[in-house]
């Protein structure tokens, strides 16, 4: 598929490892789900909250799957608790799963996608998020982003 080979992303002078395939060390402390949410061309972004992991970045609807939950179930509820966008597991597409390697941890990340058929009115967890915003692709590769979300992107989008 898309990362045959582990691919080393240096930000805020840390090495966050990347990998299309589950390597024999891997050790995930959780799992977590992103979608892409998007309408016409655009998608989703949430601007963190200052308090939170990552604060003051930009970020899709996503969040760590519970304990038995199915990663479609999840990309579903975090969607909605996020943005109040109802979407069901019918309308939400798998996209891939990658395994994530920082310093400290490993986590599985599912990618979800769903294309709208109406722009919804974005209702954000002002608990989560202090903002929301439609952004093209390429124009969301231009804001502070949460970490990796970026090659996120890229390999989404093929960009």
């Amino acid at each position: 598929m898309f990362l045959e080979k582990t691919k080393a992303i240096h930000l805020g002078g840390e090495t966050t490892m990347i990998l299309g395939t589950l390597p024999k060390d891997f050790n995930p402390k959780f799992e977590a789900v992103g979608s892409f949410v998007q309408y016409n061309g655009e998608i989703i972004l949430l601007h963190r909250q200052d308090h939170k992991s990552q604060g003051g970045t930009w970020g899709i609807p996503s969040g760590k799957k519970d304990d038995g939950e199915n990663p479609i179930d999840t990309a579903c509820r975090e969607t909605a608790e996020e943005t109040g966008v109802i979407i069901s597991r019918d309308e939400m597409r798998f996209f891939s799963t990658v395994y994530v390697r920082f310093a400290d941890y490993d986590f599985v990340y599912h990618m979800y996608h769903t294309k709208l058929k109406n722009k919804p009115k974005i209702k954000i967890n002002e608990h989560e998020h202090k903002d929301a915003k439609w952004v093209s692709p390429k124009n969301a590769l231009a804001l502070p982003l949460i970490e990796d979300l970026a090659d996120c992107i890229r390999l989404f989008f093929d960009m």
